[in-house]
């Protein structure tokens, strides 16, 4: 699998740090930000890295070069004006192949081991969601029975014992049916009850609102209707979730979004006290 690392921002919120630096080559823990990540994926085995680049871009080229200082090769997809998450990686498509890839933001840090990432089978993504920030305490996107999706389903439909279910997603073995108080009212249309293979609506409870991490497995085909140019890529997203088409796993280890400067000093200062040595640690338990 290719590896696509996302470098083309501003890097509004950075300036004036980003006015001279681009903000995949500042500094963290005696390393830039993308170096982190170049490092992690070749020790999980990618081996061919596209990274996007627009504002100051070159600089991006001249530090990091061919890649085969970290045992990767990397290919370059420079973009005029920046093309925003969709349109980047819509252009990179070339460079990438016919075949799933893992996209990584540049401005994000963790210890995430991306050698355990797949994307299931008929799929157009696979997404990493995070615990809320406390930049970002809405989250994005619920996971409900492994798949993501923009709003919590509130009921999926099933078939009676004799007949065949026809769009019931897989539910993770926690899932239960929502529990109602004793004034509630009942549902406004009952449930089938009799015969074989009625439908009727089951209940299923959502888990709550979570971040995505901005790291996810694509296939091509999500990209298959678009037009080259700026777009972003949360419409698409969104869609394929509509069609139950993006599956999503949550990570609970560690993950920082490098969005500020005193963000990235607090990654600089929590790397200089040793959790650098966490990116060879197996931390951070998968549910």
């Amino acid at each position: 699998m290719k590896a696509m690392i996302l470098a083309a921002g501003r890097g509004e919120r950075m300036r004036p740090l980003t006015d001279h630096t681009p903000k995949p080559l500042l500094m963290a823990g005696g390393k830039p930000l993308i170096v982190h990540h170049l490092e992690r994926l070749a020790r999980a085995g990618f081996r061919d890295l596209v990274i996007n680049h627009a504002h100051l871009g070159e600089r991006i080229e001249t530090a990091l070069g061919d890649g085969s200082r970290w045992g990767v090769r990397i290919a370059y997809s420079p973009e005029a004006t920046a093309l925003e998450t969709g349109g980047g990686i819509f252009r990179a498509l070339p460079l990438l192949g016919p075949e799933p890839f893992l996209v990584v933001n540049g401005d994000v840090w963790t210890d995430l081991d991306f050698s355990l990432l797949t994307l299931v089978a008929g799929k157009l993504a696979h997404l990493i969601l995070v615990d809320n920030p406390p930049h970002h305490p809405r989250g994005d996107f619920h996971l409900a029975g492994g798949l993501v999706r923009a709003e919590p389903p509130l009921t999926v439909q099933a078939q009676d014992q004799d007949g065949q279910s026809a769009s019931r997603p897989p539910m993770r073995a926690a899932a239960r049916p929502v529990q109602r108080k004793a004034d509630d009212r009942p549902p406004a249309t009952p449930p089938a009850t009799s015969g074989a293979g009625l439908a009727r609506d089951i209940p299923v409870e959502a888990g709550p609102r979570l971040t995505f991490s901005g790291i996810g497995i694509y296939h091509p085909d999500l990209f298959r209707d678009c037009q080259p140019g700026a777009f972003p890529l949360a419409p698409l997203l969104r869609a394929a979730m509509a069609a139950g088409r993006v599956t999503g796993q949550h990570y609970p280890g560690l993950w920082l979004d490098i969005g500020t400067p005193q963000r990235l000093s607090d990654l600089d200062a929590l790397l200089r006290q040793g959790f650098d040595s966490l990116e060879t640690s197996d931390s951070g338990a998968w549910t």
